[in-house]
């Protein structure tokens, strides 16, 4: 036969591993982990992604006014326009009831 087996079981024999090649597995192991953990307590940590989202549209904001101060004025004209319209009509609903 081209590889040995156990004389009580008959199982193939598995090569052992040097120390520095299960100390090396065990490292990379552990670099998953945590990376794996740190994912899940980005996705778990609400506070923060709402930080992240707020300096990413500051970023594009201000990216925006720099490339192409006329559209953003545009959008500033219509996010006032939106929460006036919004304003009027909640204020609207309350007085006519």
């Amino acid at each position: 036969m081209s590889t040995e087996q156990d004389k009580t079981t008959g199982a193939a024999a598995t090569p052992s591993k040097s120390t520095h090649a299960l100390r090396a597995e065990a490292t990379a192991a552990r670099a998953q982990l945590a990376l794996t953990l740190d994912a899940i307590e980005y996705k778990l940590n609400v506070p923060k992604r709402m930080r992240d989202q707020e300096r990413l549209a500051r970023r594009r904001l201000h990216k925006l006014g720099e490339e192409n101060p006329t559209a953003l004025l545009g959008v500033a004209l219509g996010s006032a326009l939106a929460v006036g319209a919004a304003v009027w009509f909640a204020l609207r609903a309350v007085l006519d009831d």
